[in-house]
């Protein structure tokens, strides 16, 4: 499977960020926003603090049940994590251009 690239003619071509990426980018601004430190929401969520880790920095694909875990450690619902993500892939990137899609192997 391969990656989603944006094309712009007077821009050069950037992937789109992984899935993984967002949520592990929405999990770490939610759980600093609560001002909770990681091994906390790791004990609540029942996970070890360095899978923690590697879910806020995108390196590990969380199942649902992993999902859930944190959301619930972190206060929320898989569904406002998912609103939130959604919003923030609504809102135009800076130096990210939009327009057709190309699809690489």
């Amino acid at each position: 499977m391969g990656q989603i690239f944006r094309i712009h003619p007077d821009r050069r071509v950037e992937p789109d960020p992984l899935w993984r990426e967002l949520l592990g980018g929405k999990l770490r601004a939610l759980r600093e926003q609560r001002g909770d430190r990681l091994v906390d929401v790791a004990a609540r969520a029942g996970i070890s603090p360095q899978y923690l880790s590697e879910m806020e920095r995108g390196v590990k694909e969380p199942s649902s049940e992993m999902i859930a875990a944190v959301t619930g450690a972190l206060g929320t619902t898989l569904t406002r994590l998912i609103g939130g993500i959604s919003a923030d892939l609504s809102r135009p990137a800076t130096g990210r251009p939009s327009g057709p899609m190309l699809m690489a192997a």
